[in-house]
């Protein structure tokens, strides 16, 4: 997944929108990686899956590796877009930061292919949060540090940075290890943790 200066403008805007073969390689991809996990997968069964020729998937994304990325790319969008759009146009810091880790949480446990990969290759999902210097985390963090920067204009960005980074890697933390001390199992638990303690992380 290659990465601009700017994260947020190479997940969301930079990428064009693949064509029909593409989306349908995709597809493809996604389905069998829901299914069977990353490493399993080979490019045959995509190809197989997709009803096209190997080599059709070979000219357009060269290898496995470069197919997994596209469908990454493709699915980080859609999960950021849902962030954004549950924060698009709260003007209040803490609402903001409430409902981005509300959505953000639910985005990601419903998310098929997420949840079979927390499943069995918990580690994948680490290394790929880690690519290119952890940019899909960064482009994450630029989202919500941009909704907090219009509720709290007077804030050291850097800080707004530094408090959005804590935030996702809380959620991170959640996701990889759900059970524990603090109730996180419904809507209603995660706001209030939300608003209670993640809240506190807001310069100012």
């Amino acid at each position: 997944m290659t990465m601009d200066a700017s994260p947020l403008a190479g997940l969301l805007e930079a990428a064009p929108d693949p064509d029909d073969l593409d989306r349908r390689i995709l597809d493809a991809a996604l389905a069998e990686f829901e299914t069977y996990g990353l490493r399993r997968v080979s490019v045959e069964d995509v190809a197989r899956r997709a009803g096209v020729a190997r080599t059709t998937i070979y000219r357009r994304f060269t290898n496995k590796e470069l197919l997994l990325q596209a469908v990454n790319l493709r699915e980080v969008r859609r999960f950021l877009t849902a962030i954004s759009d549950a924060t698009e146009g709260r003007a209040d810091a803490v609402d903001a930061v409430v409902e981005g880790f509300v959505a953000g949480l639910a985005a990601a446990r419903s998310h098929r292919l997420i949840t079979r990969v927390l499943q069995s290759e918990p580690e994948v999902f680490v290394r790929q949060l880690g690519m290119n210097g952890g940019a899909v985390l960064l482009a994450a963090r630029d989202i919500l540090a941009a909704r907090l920067r219009r509720a709290l204009p007077a804030a050291d960005p850097a800080a707004i940075d530094t408090a959005s980074e804590v935030m996702l890697r809380v959620a991170v933390s959640v996701l990889l290890m759900p059970d524990g001390g603090i109730p996180l199992s419904d809507e209603s638990d995660i706001r209030a943790f939300a608003r209670d303690h993640l809240s506190r992380l807001l310069p100012g």
